[in-house]
């Protein structure tokens, strides 16, 4: 992986792009995951989050997802541990090179969606909030 890679991604990010088994099962895998999380892939997400968000067509279920997921993360008051399960999942999300490439079409963004589920799933009480 390119030193420039690693940079614009930060160090903490591009682990999930090296990894070899990105198959995430269950929220306890992304949990242990979301430890890695740092001040640099929150900034990360913020850089790139509403550039790939705006790649998605027609799915608004998973956009309103996503972007509840964003503002939850940008919440001052949630914890660092809740927020790094959402950065974690909000990375996947970005990252063009995970489980399944995002480059085909659909079937691209369907790990990201199931990251993204069991995120939401797992957080489902105090995200309602951030469905305005």
């Amino acid at each position: 992986m390119s030193e420039k890679y690693t940079e614009d991604v930060g160090f903490d990010a591009s682990i999930y792009v090296q990894q070899k088994d990105d198959n995430l099962k269950d929220i306890d895998e992304i949990k242990e995951r979301a430890k890695e999380i740092s001040e640099k892939d929150v900034e990360y997400v913020e850089r790139n989050f509403w550039k790939k968000l705006a790649q998605l067509k027609n799915n608004l279920s998973f956009k309103r997802d996503l972007i509840a997921l964003y503002k939850f993360m940008k919440d001052p008051k949630v914890s660092f541990f809740k927020k790094s399960l959402v950065v974690f999942a909000l990375v996947y999300f970005i990252l063009p090179l995970d489980s399944i490439p995002d480059i085909s079409p659909i079937i691209g963004f369907l790990d990201d969606a199931g990251i993204v589920a069991m995120v939401v799933r797992y957080l489902s009480r105090e995200l309602e909030p951030y469905y305005d």
